[in-house]
């Protein structure tokens, strides 16, 4: 029997390390678009800059980024890509108290930000299992799931209040520290990391590239988690676009039940963190992420057809955000989990890229310009509507592929033999 991750002194480092780091970056979330708009006068299409300059980093470099983590050993690559991170970021408050800080900067600091971060991103799940084995990577990922809910919860306000105290440019200071402490927090870890197998061939990035890809489109259990994140991702973007302009406007929501709502999602997130573990256990984790995942969407429906009084409207979008978010967590943790335990250590560096890129760095600004365009078209709660129905039909890709049958990664391993 396995001791508790509690009781793992390395794990308990990088838990630590990540929980700072997790606040810090939605401090900066909040921060950056303020910089842009109250200390350089932005207009919407600069801060649309931004979010294209932070989907061009993860296309441009993330399928190569999957390609490093896989040559190299994963541990010096997170702790160089935290560290980088941090000048970066330093650069800006730097940049403001010189004078000289202008949009361009912005745009070359979020581009290469979003690049250390597609690194970093790709060696991180792979380190994981690494560190504290595969049967441990459930516990694991919940753990860092709860890191995550927590800075959801608390870092929009410690944003705004940090940027109201100090001013927004260095509010981003407090994320360029966390950046430092996540980089400290992993030197300090004592196990070494696993060699990585000897190159006995010299194979071209791009043919590795092109492996990960090959093995993406052939695994009978990644094409459906692909297609539906790809699908997810497109109709998730409609919510990133249309959201806060829909409780505003069509709504007429408050600032204050605006932030209230949003919040939700945070605190829902972190309960679904906490119950991760036991309900991917107690119903197997390929139907644990079809149910959380279906029963999200369920309940979803309720924000494209709030209306009514104030306080009913609230409520509707309320519910969502709070048990959707929860079960979306869960839903995240056996996904991610699940990929862990049946990609060889070898390649798992590159599909976790090839994924990345293929949602976050193709999908999500492809759907965000169609939401702006269907928006003219239908209007912002046909938009929302639209994005809820994308996310749900996807689900049919979940329970019509081999994940039903699918119990935990061991079950998947004949079928991954297979592909």
């Amino acid at each position: 029997m396995t001791t508790s991750l509690w009781r793992h002194a390395d794990f308990m480092k990088l838990w630590a390390g990540q929980t700072v780091s997790e606040l810090g970056s939605v401090v900066t979330r909040t921060a950056v678009p303020l910089v842009a708009l109250l200390v350089l006068g932005a207009g919407p299409f600069d801060l649309a800059g931004i979010v294209v300059a932070q989907s061009l980093a993860v296309l441009l470099v993330g399928f190569f980024a999957g390609a490093w983590v896989d040559r190299l050993r994963r541990k010096p690559l997170l702790i160089a890509a935290d560290a980088l991170r941090a000048v970066l970021l330093f650069s800006i408050p730097v940049a403001y108290f010189a004078g000289v800080l202008r949009i361009e900067q912005l745009y070359v600091v979020v581009f290469l930000e979003g690049c250390l971060g597609s690194v970093f991103d790709a060696a991180y799940p792979a380190y994981v299992p690494s560190l504290i084995g595969v049967d441990r990577v459930v516990e694991g990922n919940s753990k860092l799931a709860t890191s995550s809910s927590l800075a959801e919860i608390g870092g929009p306000g410690l944003g705004g209040a940090l940027v109201q105290l100090i001013g927004a440019p260095f509010a981003i200071l407090v994320d360029a520290i966390s950046f430092v402490v996540s980089s400290v927090s992993l030197l300090l870890i004592r196990a070494p990391e696993p060699a990585r197998p000897p190159r006995t061939v010299t194979t071209p990035i791009l043919r590795e590239i092109a492996e990960a890809l090959d093995l993406v489109r052939r695994h009978p259990l990644l094409v459906p988690l692909t297609l539906r994140s790809v699908i997810a991702h497109v109709a998730g973007s409609f919510y990133g676009v249309l959201y806060t302009i829909y409780l505003l406007e069509v709504l007429h929501l408050e600032p204050f039940v605006i932030g209230v709502v949003i919040s939700a999602g945070g605190v829902g997130a972190l309960i679904g963190s906490l119950f991760a573990a036991r309900t991917i256990r107690r119903l197997g984790i390929g139907p644990a992420l079809i149910w959380t995942a279906a029963g999200a969407s369920a309940i979803g429906i309720l924000t494209p057809l709030a209306g009514g009084t104030v306080v009913l409207a609230t409520l509707m979008v309320f519910l969502p955000q709070l048990v959707g978010d929860g079960l979306q967590t869960i839903e995240g943790v056996a996904e991610l989990s699940l990929i862990q335990g049946v990609i060889p250590n070898e390649i798992l560096g590159r599909v976790n890229a090839t994924l990345e890129v293929l949602s976050h760095g193709i999908a999500y600004p492809l759907g965000a310009l169609l939401a702006a365009l269907l928006a003219e078209t239908i209007g912002v709660r046909g938009g929302i509507f639209i994005g809820w129905a994308g996310m749900a039909v996807s689900i049919l890709l979940l329970v019509l592929s081999p994940l039903p049958r699918v119990r935990t990664a061991a079950d998947a391993i004949p079928i991954a033999a297979d592909s």
